[in-house]
C-alpha cells in the first residue's frame, strides 16, 4: 500500500505552503518528515487526510483519490495539534466512537495504553492539559490499527518520562503491527535512530527524499586540536566548524577518510541527522536547492 502526492500545491492568502510536491509514502517503514517551522509539513499531512483541499495536484491511496473517500481515509490516522472532538466528549467516549470509523481500532489496547500513561478516561478531552492532550492523541493513534500512521509533533508538551514511553511504544507498535509511519518533528536528535527514510521540506518544496543512511554518507566529521584540524581541512569543503576550548570539530562534505590516513590527533566520525539537517538548511553544498531546481 502507498500514499502518493502528485504535484500538490497549496496557498494560504499570499503564502505558498506547498509548491508542486510529489512524493510517495509506503513500504511499512518509518519516515522522518523534517523541516523548519512554516516549511509546509503540517499542511502536507492535512491535505493527505482530507482536512485541507489542495489548490492543485492530487493525493491517492493505491492509485485512488483519497479526498472525500471515507474508506480510504479510514486507512490513515493523523495525530495533529488540533482537537477535532466535540467539547463535551470524554476520553472514553472518543475511544468508543473511533472504533466505528477505524475498523481495526483496538479498544482494549487503548485502555491499556491509557493506563500506562495515566490518562484519565472519564475526563473531558478539552479539560486535558497540553501534555495529556498529546497523550490522548498518542493513545488513539497507536490503537487505530491503520496501515498509515501520521504523527505531527507527537511529543508536544510531554515530559521526559512520557517522551521515553512514547518512543518505546512506537517501537513496540511498529514491531508487532508493521505500518507506514510518518513522524513530523523538530526534535530531530530524539527520532534520528528511528528514521529509515527522510523527507526534508524547505519553503514548501521537497529538498531531499532518500534513505537516512544515504544522506548521512554525504559527509563526515573531524575533531581534534584546532591548528591540526585547520591544516588538514585546508582546501577541502568544510560545511561547518565549532570550537570547545582547544578542540575543534568540523563537518565536511564527501567520503570520510580512513582513520589510518589521518594525522595523529584527529578523529573521524559520522555526521548525525541533526547536523545534516542544519547544514542542509544553511548550505547548498549538501543539496539545499529543491528537487525541482536540481532538475531544471
Amino acid at each position: 500500500m502507498s500514499i502518493e502526492l502528485r504535484n500538490v500545491s497549496k496557498h494560504f492568502g499570499q503564502t505558498q505552503a506547498l509548491d508542486g510536491v510529489s512524493l510517495t509514502f509506503g513500504g511499512q517503514k518509518i519516515y522522518g518528515l523534517l523541516g523548519n517551522n512554516g516549511a509546509g509539513k503540517s499542511t502536507m499531512l492535512n491535505i493527505i487526510t482530507g482536512r485541507y483541499l489542495a489548490d492543485s495536484g492530487e493525493v491517492t491511496l493505491n492509485g485512488a483519490p483519497t479526498f472525500d473517500d471515507d474508506s480510504a481515509l479510514g486507512q490513515i490516522y493523523l495525530l495533529s495539534e488540533k482537537n477535532y472532538y466535540p467539547d463535551s466528549m470524554k476520553v472514553k467516549d472518543a475511544i468508543k466512537w473511533a472504533s466505528i470509523f477505524y475498523p481495526n481500532f483496538d479498544v482494549a489496547l487503548a485502555g491499556q495504553l491509557a493506563e500506562r500513561f495515566g490518562l484519565p478516561l472519564k475526563k473531558k478531552i478539552t479539560a486535558l492539559s497540553t501534555g495529556y492532550a498529546s497523550i490522548f492523541k498518542i493513545v488513539m493513534g497507536f490503537s487505530a490499527g491503520t496501515p498509515f500512521l501520521l504523527l505531527d509533533e507527537p511529543v508536544l508538551g510531554l515530559d521526559a518520562g512520557h517522551r521515553d514511553l512514547f518512543y518505546k511504544l512506537l517501537i513496540e507498535r511498529y514491531s508487532e503491527n508493521p505500518a507506514t509511519i510518518v513522524i513530523s518533528t523538530h526534535l530531530i536528535a530524539e527520532v534520528a535512530g528511528l528514521i529509515e527514510h527522510c523527507i526534508i521540506i524547505k519553503n514548501g518544496r521537497i529538498v531531499k527524499d532518500a534513505p537516512a543512511q544515504d544522506l548521512l554518507e554525504a559527509g563526515y566529521t573531524l575533531s581534534g586540536p584546532g591548528s591540526l584540524l585547520d591544516e588538514y581541512t585546508r582546501g577541502r569543503q568544510v560545511l561547518s566548524q565549532s570550537n570547545l576550548g582547544g578542540l575543534k570539530t568540523a563537518s565536511l562534505s564527501g567520503k570520510p577518510p580512513n582513520q589510518a590516513e589521518l594525522p595523529q590527533g584527529l578523529e573521524v566520525g559520522k555526521m548525525n541527522l541533526q547536523e545534516y539537517f542544519v547544514e542542509l538548511m544553511n548550505n547548498s553544498t549538501l543539496g539545499g536547492q529543491s528537487e525541482r531546481e536540481e532538475n531544471v
